[in-house]
């Protein structure tokens, strides 16, 4: 006795076809991640460099009440109101005032954790407004 198959079709996919889907899957992330990359030390170094003006700017008021960097009418030394970046989460930049004189202060953002390897390095912030970093200050503050 013979019998006949009556219309079998296989539904699904072929070896090849998904060895096909998973190679473009792969080409996309290969092209995609190192920008999304990019994207989130622009975004972190971003918000480290909002932050130096922050502190920049809590100094000009700590000047304008106290007539010197350094210290209040009191004899308290100064001290800066935010020391990371991002101010919540995991922290990408410490925020310190290394150099304060009477007259001159120096910011910086030193980059920690997954930013330390940043081609920008230490992004510095003074009272004149001299913007520094250790690559390329141009392109590290967006000028």
């Amino acid at each position: 006795m013979k019998f006949k198959r009556k219309n079998c079709r296989s539904y699904g996919f072929t070896l090849v076809e998904l060895l096909v889907a998973v190679a473009i899957v792969g080409i996309l992330t290969a092209v995609a991640l190192p920008s999304y990359q990019n994207y989130v030390r622009d975004a972190n170094r971003a918000a480290a460099k909002a932050i130096l003006y922050e502190n920049a700017q809590f100094m000009e008021q700590f000047y304008t009440e106290n007539n010197r960097y350094d210290q209040d009418l009191a004899g308290n030394m100064v001290v800066i109101p935010l020391t990371q970046s991002p101010r919540t989460g995991a922290i990408q930049y410490q925020i310190r005032l290394p150099a304060v004189a009477n007259a001159t202060f120096t910011l910086q953002a030193v980059p920690v954790g997954s930013m330390a390897g940043d081609v920008c390095g230490t992004l510095t912030l003074t009272n004149t407004g001299l913007q520094g970093a250790g690559g390329d200050v141009a392109a590290c503050w967006n000028r």
